[in-house]
């Protein structure tokens, strides 16, 4: 599959093509991360919500502009958001009597999805992800309800764990925007 066919497929909702292109493109988006922020996991994070906002948005890309050089543009524009959110995070002062230190306190809060869906009673929450496609359906399960990590997942799937973490956040995208609409 060519870059160019695989984005047309992509725009048509094709999950293969979407495969094939966080295969082709995952080392130089998070590579680019890892040389701006020097920590494996948040280059991870970042390159995997990079892949789930370029998939959710895949019909805004513009054909002039090279495919690698719009995903940089997202990853670059999520790390921005991610350093402005961690500076109007909760500061705390925490004064410690001999020097007066201030800490700053991390906003650990819960992301609007994560809100949607704990609040939720069991019971809709499991009809809601019934109306999923089958393999979101069992990407959330075992992710939520068996509780395995990304690895176990990957193995259980047969898929590289990079396609879990991306069809893991669109899973849960799509179960916040089906729980929004009720």
């Amino acid at each position: 599959m060519e870059i160019e066919d695989a984005i047309k497929k992509a725009k048509q909702n094709n999950q293969k093509a979407f495969n094939f292109l966080l295969d082709e493109f995952w080392d130089s988006v998070y590579g680019f991360q890892l040389k701006r922020i020097k920590n494996e996991n948040d280059a991870e994070d970042i390159t995997i919500q990079t892949f789930s906002r370029a998939f959710d948005r895949i019909n805004t890309y513009n054909e002039q502009y090279a495919f690698k050089t719009w995903l940089i543009t997202i990853s670059k524009n999520i790390h921005i958001d991610l350093l402005r959110k961690a500076k109007s995070s909760i500061n705390s002062k925490i004064t410690d009597h001999e020097d007066d230190t201030v800490y700053k306190v991390a906003d650990e809060s819960p992301t609007p999805e994560d809100k949607l869906i704990t609040e939720q009673n069991l019971a809709k929450l499991l009809r809601d992800i019934k109306k999923l496609k089958p393999h979101y359906q069992e990407v959330i399960n075992l992710r939520y309800f068996q509780e395995l990590s990304y690895k176990e997942i990957s193995e259980e799937l047969e898929e590289p764990m990079n396609n879990v973490k991306v069809k893991l956040l669109r899973a849960k995208k799509l179960l916040a925007e089906i729980i929004k609409k009720d």
